[in-house]
């Protein structure tokens, strides 16, 4: 039974959220405070944390950069603030996915299997694998060869290796800046152009034109969703 620990300072959203998690065959802990937060997730090593950014003692960007000093669980971001500006600053500071309230429980429980099934996929595998499987979409980083649906896929290099970084973070969303400094390097970080041109050729050999397979948040950045079945 997958352990979510859900930190917010709003006892009914918690309550909600273990009922419903609960009846959803989650085992749910919470906690109302960062700084609790921070002791439970160190404590009880649950599999996916669920954060609010607005907490009473820290804020939230706070707690996930804390997190992040000694562990790589899932974080997904909860706030009320659906700025472009916050959510890329939660996203680079380590978190791995971004709702905005109010929210659905439908909506929470299909991201939560996102990123169990992208946490189940590095601990049989390994982060640094050199083939990599996303639905019809298998790489190999070590060859670079690619295929489709089992047919060969012609990819230029920095293409494979955009998707492949992609890949390596299936279902999270990856921001602008994140993908330049680890495909391109830390110089080009501010190279924004390099991505839509980049996106744009790899959903046409996708045959993902309306970007269903790529996907893209505006001004936030990318992530690969494997389609559905």
């Amino acid at each position: 039974m997958p352990q979510i620990l859900v930190i917010d300072d709003d006892p009914g959203l918690l309550a909600v959220c273990r009922v419903g998690l609960e009846a959803l065959g989650y085992s749910v802990r919470t906690a109302e405070t960062g700084n609790d937060g921070l002791a439970d997730a160190a404590i009880n090593r649950p599999d996916v944390i669920v954060l609010d950014l607005g907490l009473p003692d820290l804020d939230g960007l706070e707690v996930c950069k804390r997190i992040r000093t000694w562990s790589e669980v899932p974080i997904v971001v909860l706030s009320a603030d659906s700025s472009e500006d916050r959510k890329v600053e939660a996203l680079d500071h380590g978190a791995d996915d971004y709702m905005t309230k109010p929210f659905g429980m439908r909506e929470l429980h299909a991201r939560l299997q996102v990123q169990l099934r992208h946490q189940r996929s590095e601990d049989a595998s390994g982060r640094q694998a050199a083939e990599l499987e996303v639905g019809p979409l298998r790489l190999d980083l070590a060859r670079y060869q690619a295929t489709l649906d089992g047919e060969p896929l012609d990819l230029a290099p920095k293409e494979l290796e955009f998707l492949g970084y992609l890949a390596r973070n299936a279902g999270k969303v990856c921001t602008r800046r994140m993908i330049l400094e680890n495909v391109w390097g830390p110089g080009y970080a501010r190279e924004l152009h390099y991505l839509k041109v980049y996106a744009y050729r790899i959903r046409r050999k996708l045959h993902d034109e309306n970007g269903h397979f790529l996907q893209s948040d505006p001004s936030v950045g990318y992530r690969l969703v494997p389609p559905e079945g």
